[in-house]
């Protein structure tokens, strides 16, 4: 269940981060709430997690893939481009990622 609650932490920071450029400054009402009810409810679910996954590797977790997530959205969303050293070092994130879900014995 806990690996759940992460899940959500993260679709929901995703969410909320996606929308934050539309919000301009916060002036724009329904993207504006969208972004806060997103956080509020990534970091009530990440709290949720860590119940049994360990703060350092929740937080890992929860930041690498929200980092890819946010960078392929914005790909598509606002067709922001990545160069290669962008490309390469997301890529690098998400092999990190990897690493601690597969090799590591603090999950």
């Amino acid at each position: 269940m806990v690996y759940l609650y992460l899940l959500a932490a993260i679709l929901s920071e995703v969410a909320a981060t996606t929308f934050l450029k539309q919000t301009e400054g916060f002036t724009v009402l329904f993207p504006s709430v969208v972004t806060v009810v997103g956080y509020v409810c990534s970091f009530y679910f990440l709290s949720l997690s860590l119940s049994s996954i360990p703060l350092g590797i929740a937080y890992a977790v929860w930041s690498g893939i929200g980092i890819v997530a946010v960078s392929v959205l914005a790909y598509w969303v606002y067709h922001q481009t990545l160069d290669a050293a962008a490309i390469v070092g997301i890529f690098m994130i998400l092999c990190g990622v990897m690493v601690i879900k597969l090799f590591s014995n603090s999950l």
